[in-house]
């Protein structure tokens, strides 16, 4: 080891020289320039503020910013004041919410977000008029299809309408799709839902199995990158049975619960979500909001009072559509509907939100059939089509006594909290009543 000495490592202390006139001072670097320079392209600027005769410069200018972007040109009226534009930020509802105040967000923020995806998430009715080469039984046989293997797999009635949602969507952004490849759209629309809703969502071999090896898990994944795209990835729309879920909770919610916990009876949300599933198979269902669906399959097992308290709508909004799903209810009722059915591995308190298939291609028959009686009882009829009057009892044929008299074969009273939920609706003649009681001005 080498020993180094104190007086070694020390710098010894040396008076500094007076430096001579001749003497060279020693060269800056070049970033000591640029700071010296910037410095006094800095003082110049204040100066130049400072100054009286100079012109008006923002004040912002004087303190230099790394982009030293341009200021905008302000318009200036008469007076010489600036104008501005004042934007309303406080958005008011059109709707207002039903909802009771929540722990977990502002009821009013969760309600528009609600009515936003109704507004953004478009749907076109004509969606058929651009595939000549498709009917609209073609539509509803391949849903029907969806129904049964998404109550093979135990999926959520959520995933189930999320996939419609999705075909009917990305239909619309296509032109001429043959009938061959609608199963293959069909499929890959309920993985796509599957792997946003399920918690374990089924393996895209399964989607390929319940296909017959007519579409291979390549094709489900190269048809899973063209529909979202053509979608935009814009994949979570308000679903109608998500409306519904909220309106039963809304109508059987006491003041001490919470949104947070359904606390419904299953069996009335499950005959309500039949209705709404074998409407969902004609097309015209395009034509009204996923919102305006829920409540109107709602009147049905309800009253108009009760419809507009859970979902803020009023009767003329839901009019058109309360009228058309009659033959859909009427035939639901002839039929009987369906039992709750259990899934093993699925908790009794969840078995009601698994999706169930029935024979709805039957009972789309049957509600076809009761809008052809509909149609023969207002033809030449000179009440407008938005009234909902009852025909003279002098005015009735027998097909029409026949479908009256199977209105009357109503379900029995499921006792509820609400004493208004649990009925079944008998016809559209029964709105005009619930308008009156509701309305008795």
């Amino acid at each position: 080891s080498v020993f180094v000495s104190r007086e070694e490592t020390e710098p010894q202390s040396v008076a500094p020289e007076v430096p001579r006139e001749n003497t060279v001072r020693p060269r800056k670097r070049k970033a000591d320039v640029a700071i010296v320079s910037n410095v006094g392209v800095q003082r110049a600027g204040r100066w130049a503020c400072n100054r009286p005769d100079a012109g008006y410069t923002s004040p912002q200018r004087c303190i230099p910013t790394p982009d030293q972007e341009e200021d905008q040109p302000v318009s200036l009226i008469n007076v010489g004041f600036p104008h501005y534009n004042f934007n309303n930020v406080f958005v008011t509802p059109v709707r207002c919410a039903p909802l009771p105040a929540l722990c977990w967000a502002s009821k009013d923020v969760v309600w528009n977000n609600m009515l936003e995806k109704d507004r953004i998430y478009t749907r076109d009715v004509h969606v058929l008029e651009k595939h000549p080469h498709l009917q609209p039984k073609m539509r509803a046989v391949l849903l029907d299809w969806l129904m049964e293997v998404s109550e093979v797999y135990k999926m959520h009635r959520e995933s189930y309408h999320l996939a419609q949602d999705y075909f009917d969507r990305f239909m619309a952004t296509q032109r001429n799709v043959f009938k061959s490849t609608l199963q293959l759209i069909g499929i890959t629309c309920l993985f796509i839902a599957a792997k946003v809703e399920e918690m374990y969502p089924p393996k895209v071999q399964q989607f390929a199995y319940v296909t017959d090896e007519v579409c291979t898990e390549d094709e489900i994944l190269s048809m899973e990158i063209i529909i979202m795209k053509e979608l935009k990835w814009s994949l979570c729309p308000q679903t109608p049975i998500s409306w519904l879920n909220v309106y039963m909770q809304v109508a059987y919610l006491k003041e001490s619960d919470e949104l947070l916990i359904p606390r419904y009876p299953q069996s009335t949300f499950t005959q309500i979500a039949e209705l709404l599933d074998l409407c969902i198979l004609d097309v015209r269902c395009l034509e009204f909001s996923n919102g305006i669906l829920a409540a109107s399959a709602l009147f049905h097992f309800s009253s108009l009072e009760l419809v507009e308290n859970v979902s803020a709508l009023k009767r003329v909004e839901v009019e058109e559509c309360v009228r058309w799903m009659v033959p859909f209810a009427m035939a639901l009722r002839e039929v009987g509907g369906s039992s709750m059915k259990t899934f093993a591995g699925i908790p009794v308190d969840d078995v009601h939100n698994i999706q169930t298939h029935a024979s709805y291609i039957t009972w789309l028959d049957k509600a076809y059939s009761y809008q052809d009686v509909e149609l023969e009882r207002h033809v030449g009829c000179p009440v407008p089509s938005g009234v909902l009057t009852p025909p003279k009892s002098s005015e009735k044929t027998e097909e029409s006594v026949r479908v009256d008299a199977a209105l009357l074969k109503i379900r029995p009273r499921i006792p509820t909290p609400y004493p208004q939920l649990g009925t079944f609706r008998r016809s559209a003649a029964n709105f005009e009543t619930d308008k009156t009681t509701a309305n008795p001005n």
